[in-house]
């Protein structure tokens, strides 16, 4: 398990891939990466030749089909048309600097907590060589990164943390938990410290210059332009990596330094991009690392958001005495996606359960509904289709083994919600809940409820 010695990890089977696509590496960065592995002081002076018309086409492969267009208005369908002269003429202008990249067109996209989070859409030819200099880069950092450090990284998921968080509250001696947020991560990354940061690394300028001008390219919003001072648009190829690089240094290897040198119990990290949980087993550590913390990340331009960050008591000790005097349990906390609270087997074990979040669960439904209203009087095996595909994707993230009565809870809230929708196209109403009931067995039957990662012990927690 993870420790202070050596860092929790993920098991050997998915540490293998160390690119940014889920394939292997190509021999070019094969050689990278080999050279990252041999000493993790060694900067890279020459790189922008990997980024070739190959390299391209493969960061051209990976784009969505279906992705939104930037401001150039290019789609992937209008661009493949001519895909390999369109190709070979960007890396003409990549090479020879009259490549520019334009305004990231700017959306927003509701939060949980009500508010409105700003997503960028780069120009499709951003999206394609930002692709490809973040798989170069992926094969020098991968070896740098720390094992605690699961998002947006090659072989790691997010079930994987959550496995390794479990276990460190069932197995190792965690009582007190530090639950952070960033406010506004992604808007708040100084620029100057993201490229001497990269500098640690990459002293190829070229790339040095593209990545800069990715930073400073603006933000086109209504079809107005203005600067970026600061941050790393949500939505871009590279914003990702450039992230986990940047917490890397202003977070990352801070804590860990912290947690062998001046904790004196366990301390147990998982972060996933900018949301991290912290386990101790000592409120003493707790509260100089909470101090510590906003005093490190104040350094980088960062701070702590007040309200979502809490140090609370949690785990398997503080539980046993909250129920020996009586008291009410622990109190709970939040990551990815999941409430996390202590709870009892059936005979008599402690154990930590997990369950969807409240907020993420009304979220869904709200969409759906507004989409369901739209898809009315599409057919009805087609409105089938559409939700049993919603269905199978929240199983597939949500599926474990403390969360099955909210998984049918929100099973039964799609059934009423999809019911209320055939029956309002109805101008009679004739359809019952009955009939409806009838019509889900015989004809269109909707996804039950599975388990799709049950807890694997120790597994996900020894590397």
């Amino acid at each position: 398990m993870e420790g202070r010695d050596r860092l929790g990890g993920i098991p050997s089977e998915g540490a293998r891939v160390r690119t940014q696509s889920r394939g292997a590496l190509p021999p070019n960065l094969v050689r990278v990466n080999q050279a990252a592995r041999r000493s993790r002081q060694t900067q890279f002076t020459a790189l922008l030749h990997h980024v070739d018309v190959a390299s391209l086409r493969r960061a051209f492969g990976r784009l969505k089909r279906t992705a939104s267009a930037g401001a150039d208005g290019e789609t992937v369908t209008s661009y493949e048309q001519d895909l390999e002269a369109n190709l070979q003429d960007l890396c003409e202008r990549v090479h020879t600097g009259r490549y520019r990249p334009q305004a990231v067109r700017r959306v927003y996209i509701p939060k949980a907590d009500g508010g409105q989070r700003p997503l960028g859409i780069p120009a499709l030819e951003d999206k394609v060589v930002q692709s490809a200099v973040a798989e170069l880069l992926a094969a020098i950092y991968e070896v740098d990164f720390r094992d605690f450090s699961y998002g947006f990284r090659p072989g790691r998921s997010a079930h994987q943390a959550l496995e390794v968080l479990h276990t460190a509250f069932m197995a190792q001696g965690v009582n007190w938990v530090l639950d952070a947020d960033i406010r506004s991560f992604f808007d708040s990354v100084d620029h100057e410290w993201m490229l001497r940061m990269l500098a640690v690394r990459i002293a190829d300028r070229r790339v040095l210059r593209l990545i800069r001008q990715w930073l400073q390219a603006g933000v086109l919003e209504s079809g107005e332009w203005s600067r970026t001072e600061a941050g790393t648009p949500q939505g871009a190829t590279i914003s990702p990596l450039l992230a986990n690089i940047f917490l890397h240094y202003a977070l990352d290897n801070w804590v860990h330094l912290w947690r062998c040198r001046q904790a004196r119990g366990q301390v147990v990290v998982v972060r996933y991009a900018d949301d991290f949980v912290i386990g101790f087993q000592y409120p003493s550590d707790a509260e100089e690392m909470l101090v510590g913390l906003k005093e490190r990340l104040g350094k980088f331009g960062l701070t702590l958001h007040e309200t979502k960050t809490r140090l609370i008591e949690f785990g398997r000790l503080p539980a046993l005495r909250r129920a020996r005097q009586g008291q009410r349990r622990p109190e709970t906390f939040h990551f990815l996606g999941f409430t996390h609270y202590c709870g009892w087997t059936r005979d008599g074990r402690f154990v930590v359960k997990r369950k969807t979040q409240s907020q993420r669960i009304t979220r869904k439904l709200q969409e759906l509904r507004s989409t369901a209203k739209r898809r009315m009087h599409t057919p009805i095996a087609v409105q089938h289709r559409w939700l049993c595909s919603v269905l199978r994707g929240h199983y597939a993230y949500y599926g474990l083994p403390s969360n099955f009565r909210a998984m049918s809870n929100f099973c039964w809230e799609v059934r009423r919600l999809w019911f209320r929708v055939l029956q309002r196209r109805e101008r009679r109403r004739t359809l019952t809940w009955s009939r409806f009931t009838q019509l889900l067995e015989e004809r269109f039957p909707l996804p039950r409820p599975t388990i799709t990662h049950p807890w694997r012990p120790a597994r996900a927690a020894l590397g």
